[in-house]
């Protein structure tokens, strides 16, 4: 299997074999994955993700993708103790970490060789699970599972990656018919407080769509701490990484990403500038910015910015928002975009935690808001862009299948406009120029309802449209629009 040089003892397959097996604990008498798996509670994407891994009467491979530290080994391992669960026997099962220095140089043909001497298990007399993790440092990986898949017919091929855009790149070039590509994102804001048992924070009947909490402000303190903190499974539970989350989710996550993983995956040289974009993007998250404003002010040249941009949005840090105009027009020059962060909690490890009061608040809620989005089915999957034009701006607006506003966003961190909804010109300007009837805009706390000039204004508070957001789209749930005509049942997305 592996060759010394001079002098040099060769790695025995011995070892490889053994590693294997301390990765599968569950073949011993137990029959049960590590307590460090188990000891966390399901995320909601498990129901969703489970019965993509049951499905074996056609021949797929399920991929797994997110950005680092989601959860998506966590998840492999609840979805290989469900099997046990339900009567697969263990070592028809098996978990492969193709990271691992041990298995440099491996073929994916040589670790199932490998899988059936250590489990002492014929993969062609039953039904096997496969799983491999982190599969996108394995070279041509694409080209090898999909012959997998065409030659094991009784096997499932799970594979998982942190470079969501990249595999799903390559999954649909050489794994097009072969492969079911599943995205697992950091935390919503529904999912961090069902994690934290904190389900009951809400009433158990819904209001005109929404949810509505027992105490705003609790709620309100909830949502602050996910905004700083929520992303990521780790963190919520533990007040030691939330006290210094630099150390965490910088050192850990990021600089993994910014240092080893995009480097790998395509051959970036100068860490050092694309280190100080991604630090730019994520200090200006939720604001307008333009590759020209940002190649000035750091002297990288326009190509290399355009480059990096599509580098970090593929290993699922950022994501960019275009423009429309008043009129909802789409620009031919996309000169400027908005940069949001794909979790809200990456800017306070790169900073330092807001508090309810500062100013970047607003900006963090609109980041948190639109996080929920990103990661939406292909079914419910809005089209999302920001409006701006010389008298104003809205923050989200939806075009649907017409190419037309079917609905709008205005995301404020303020009470202050359900007193003044008159103040609120510029939305409804918009709103007319693209015959919208309604429009919702978030505040701090309140609920409230106004009608101007024909214009229905909704306020919630962002903390329960942000939850509400996150549940519909896990949950597979429609917020019908309150005037719900029949037409409105046609429109593509979710409110």
């Amino acid at each position: 299997m592996r060759y010394g040089g001079v002098g040099v003892k060769a790695i025995p397959k011995e070892q490889v074999i053994l590693r294997i097996q301390s990765e599968n604990l569950w073949w011993g008498p137990e029959y049960k994955i590590g307590e460090v798996y188990s000891g966390f509670r399901h995320r909601a994407y498990f129901n969703l993700f489970f019965p993509l891994v049951k499905e074996v009467s056609v021949k797929r491979a399920v991929l797994l993708m997110g950005p680092r530290r989601v959860g998506k080994t966590v998840l492999v391992h609840h979805a290989i103790q469900e099997l046990i669960s339900e009567g697969i026997n263990p070592k028809y099962l098996c978990y492969i970490s193709v990271d691992h220095p041990l298995y440099n140089g491996c073929s994916l043909d040589d670790l199932i060789e490998y899988y059936s001497e250590a489990s002492g298990t014929n993969i062609t007399a039953s039904q096997i699970y496969i799983f491999f993790d982190e599969i996108q440092y394995l070279k041509d990986w694409e080209i090898h599972l999909k012959a997998l898949v065409d030659r094991h017919s009784n096997v499932k091929f799970v594979a998982s990656g942190s470079a969501a855009a990249a595999l799903r790149l390559k999954s649909t070039e050489s794994g097009a018919g072969r492969f079911t590509d599943f995205l697992l994102p950091p935390l919503t804001f529904h999912e961090y407080l069902d994690l934290l048992g904190k389900a009951d924070i809400f009433e158990t009947e819904k209001v005109e769509g929404f949810y509505i909490p027992k105490d705003i402000e609790l709620l309100n303190r909830h949502f602050l701490h996910y905004l700083n903190f929520g992303g990521y499974p780790e963190v919520i539970f533990s007040e030691k990484i939330q006290s210094d989350p630099a150390r965490f989710i910088k050192s850990d996550i990021i600089d993994k990403v910014l240092l080893r993983d995009l480097p790998s995956l395509y051959g970036i040289h100068d860490i050092q500038e694309l280190n100080y974009l991604f630090t730019t993007l994520a200090y200006n998250t939720a604001n307008e910015v333009s590759v020209e404003q940002l190649s000035k002010n750091s002297g990288v040249a326009k190509n290399t910015i355009k480059r990096y941009i599509e580098y970090l949005e593929a290993a699922f840090l950022i994501k960019i928002v275009h423009r429309i105009d008043r009129n909802a027009k789409r620009f031919i020059r996309a000169n400027f975009f908005k940069v949001y962060l794909t979790n809200p909690s990456i800017r306070s490890a790169l900073f330092s935690p807001v508090a309810e009061t500062d100013e970047t608040v607003g900006s963090l809620a609109e980041t948190g808001i639109f996080s929920q989005w990103f990661h939406a089915t292909v079914q419910i999957r809005p089209q999302l862009y920001y409006a701006r034009w010389s008298q104003g701006e809205i923050d989200i607006v939806n075009l649907g299948p017409d190419q037309k506003p079917s609905w709008a966003v205005e995301v404020k961190w303020t009470d202050r406009f359900v007193d003044r909804p008159f103040e609120l010109r510029n939305i409804i300007n918009f709103c007319h120029a693209n015959k919208l009837s309604d429009v919702t805009v978030t505040t701090r706390s309140k609920f409230a309802d106004h009608e101007i000039e024909r214009i229905k204004i909704e306020f919630v508070p962002a903390s329960v449209y942000c939850f509400t957001v996150g549940y519909n789209i896990v949950k597979g749930y429609k917020i019908i629009p309150r005037k719900a005509k029949a037409d409105e049942k046609q429109k593509e997305t979710i409110k």
